[in-house]
């Protein structure tokens, strides 16, 4: 199959748009503010997002405005990341960010995504990169004549279907996720930190959602503390009462014995989610007390360190043993369960955010007394062990399906290269629907 594919000129078969060359201020809300680490793998990551207001959205789309269909990549830094712009997505490019919009049918725009990121048009890329002493760039004057192979349109949908099967699959458990999360948090917030079963049970009511046996757990009374009421029984104590706190570190680059290990090296740029189960460097053994130091499965990580902190302050949890970096304080549970101090820690994310410090060159700092400082209300160990039962499940069921979809992406990233490499025959549209009816 691979010998009846074609090759056109890029710019024959789309139009070519730069995006804005400055940076809107941000708004609180609004439209999407679309920055080159949105881009992930192929797709569109919104897990850290900014806005801009509708004022600025008019003025930041006159060159293009993005819409469905549309592929958005990176021109500079990150070569070779892009993503399709899906249904619904009101947004702006940001700086070094450009866009391809199919002109016609002869090329099939979810495909167009996939041509992309082959490795025959990344070696395009680059090849035609602009190498300069402080970034590298693609020449967008020069991109409507980079050479891309294509086959017929049916085929094109064909592989875009199998292709798209998958990544439709890994943004469903994408979102389930998102809600799971939103789930836990909104209860860890109820039980222990608004406490609304035990103002249902002192005022005589069976606490809303519960079932009796739940419900027993909670005490009908609150007692006084020294910042107001709390559930009578229940302790509010600073975080350094509820875990112990270890700092991690960078191993020295120069030592090959220290690095491409099975531990993975957690740092806050690889913090983006619940879970801190994927990471771009890997530590051996020998890495663990010289330089780094291993922070085990169900440890809390907080970032408290970094130009981000000003931002967020991000929050992850350890699914396996791992080492991490300087910017990163390990929080391991002492007296406390595992689930409930991790959102514990995610509940007091803004809390904490307004106690982050400026240190040189407008790095933020999240001081050990800071941190070990922030005050969390829990129940009894036998209690803690009944009610942490539920969130247990829930951060289990976001765990499993992150596996999920890692193997996903991995399937996807070995068929594509065999797909658009015509390797493999595929089925036309015209079969597929037959074959699932």
């Amino acid at each position: 199959m691979g010998s009846e594919w074609k090759t056109f000129a890029l710019g024959d078969l789309v139009d070519v748009f730069d995006g804005p060359h400055a940076t809107p201020k941000k708004a609180e809300s609004g439209p999407i503010f679309l920055g080159i680490s949105n881009l992930s793998r192929g797709r569109i990551d919104l897990a850290n997002r900014e806005h801009v207001s509708e004022e600025d959205y008019g003025r930041w789309t006159r060159r293009v405005t993005p819409s469905s269909g549309d592929v958005v990549f990176s021109y500079e830094t990150r070569l070779g990341e892009a993503a399709l712009i899906p249904d619904g997505l009101k947004c702006c490019l940001g700086r070094r960010m450009g866009l391809l919009r199919p002109k016609d049918g002869r090329v099939d725009a979810r495909f167009l995504l996939y041509a992309y990121i082959g490795s025959e048009f990344q070696e395009t890329i680059r090849q035609r990169t602009v190498y300069g002493s402080t970034v590298d760039r693609i020449p967008l004057i020069e991109m409507p004549g980079f050479p891309i192979r294509l086959p017929d349109t049916r085929t094109q949908r064909a592989i875009a279907h199998i292709l798209g099967t998958l990544d439709d699959k890994i943004e469903l458990d994408r979102r389930m996720n998102e809600t799971l999360e939103a789930m836990a948090r909104a209860l860890f917030k109820s039980w222990f930190v608004d406490f609304d079963p035990v103002h249902a049970k002192a005022e005589g009511r069976q606490p809303t959602g519960m079932d009796t046996a739940t419900a027993k757990f909670f005490p009908h009374e609150f007692e006084k503390s020294d910042v107001g009421e709390i559930p009578r029984g229940w302790t509010r104590a600073p975080l350094g009462n509820w875990a112990s706190s270890l700092s991690g570190g960078t191993p020295s680059k120069g030592d090959a014995f220290l690095w491409g290990g099975p531990l993975p090296w957690i740092s806050p740029k690889v913090m983006t989610s619940i879970h801190a189960d994927e990471a771009e460097d890997f530590v051996t053994p020998n890495a663990v007390g010289n330089g780094t130091r291993i922070a085990p499965s169900g440890s809390t990580l907080v970032m408290v360190r970094g130009m981000g902190l000003h931002h967020e302050v991000r929050v992850s949890q350890a699914r396996r043993d791992v080492t991490f970096n300087q910017d990163v304080k390990a929080l391991v549970p002492d007296g406390i369960e595992a689930s409930l101090l991790l959102f514990a820690m995610l509940d007091g994310q803004a809390e904490l955010l307004g106690r982050v410090e400026s240190s040189g060159h407008g790095t933020g700092k999240l001081p050990s007394e800071i941190l070990l400082g922030h005050s969390i209300t829990m129940p009894p160990a036998r209690e803690q062990k009944h009610l942490a039962r539920i969130l247990d499940a829930l951060n289990d069921r976001i765990a499993s399906s992150r596996q999920e979809t890692r193997a996903l992406a991995a399937m996807r990233d070995e068929l594509l290269p065999r797909l658009l490499s015509g390797e493999l025959e595929v089925s036309t549209p015209d079969r597929l629907t037959e074959a699932s009816a």
